[in-house]
């Protein structure tokens, strides 16, 4: 039998409005299972196109490593007035007191004493200077570090990441006088920036 060519014609108005609103459900459906698709792709296709930066070798990441995440500091280096082995009185480094930031300038974490760099999706890295080099930007700022990850806690960016960089820095070293005997225990702070490269292995 013929399908009667009048059928959607006679179709009551009720009706066809219902299909007609399911066909936009269904394609609203389709729709954001794809756009959820490319958005869940973009941070994996941002993380592969991080590049490392050029740095002397001695302060190279481990091979296999590739870059994670890039994050911008602001913040200060904290110095203490202490005196070493043969009670000579000098700043020493007590910890630094930093905002993470992303390239839009948001916020996205804290780096503290440990050295300790926490982000906001509540993972936590804590980690060892393994190598330095004076700054080649800037003599007057704080050196460039390697920094090999000791510790890990939380879930998020920084769960995989084995080693950390710092570079181009800019201030954060102490002051040249106002240490002594008489102002042991004093405190100081160096503003600094400094742009922290996190690597983890390539999988």
């Amino acid at each position: 039998m013929r399908p009667n060519p009048c059928y959607n014609l006679a179709m009551p108005a009720s009706m066809q409005s219902r299909a007609t609103q399911i066909r936009a459900t269904q394609i609203a459906a389709i729709l954001g299972i794809f756009f959820v698709g490319i958005i869940a792709a973009v941070p994996v296709a941002q993380a592969q196109k991080i590049s490392p930066p050029k740095v002397p070798d001695a302060i190279q990441a481990h091979p296999g490593e590739v870059v994670a995440l890039v994050a911008h500091a602001s913040g200060s280096q904290i110095y203490a007035c202490r005196p070493d082995a043969d009670n000579k009185f000098s700043w020493t480094l007590k910890a630094p007191d930093a905002q993470l930031k992303d390239d839009d300038g948001k916020v996205i974490g804290s780096h503290f004493a440990g050295p300790t760099w926490k982000l906001n999706d509540g993972s936590q890295v804590t980690g060892k200077a393994s190598a330095h080099v004076d700054s080649p930007d800037d003599p007057n700022s704080i050196a460039w570090l390697r920094v090999d990850v000791t510790t890990h806690s939380g879930q998020g960016l920084l769960t995989h990441v084995t080693t950390i960089q710092r570079i181009h820095t800019h201030g954060g070293k102490p002051p040249a006088q106002g240490c002594d005997k008489s102002t042991a225990d004093a405190e100081t702070k160096s503003s600094y920036t400094a742009d922290y490269y996190f690597y983890a292995p390539a999988e």
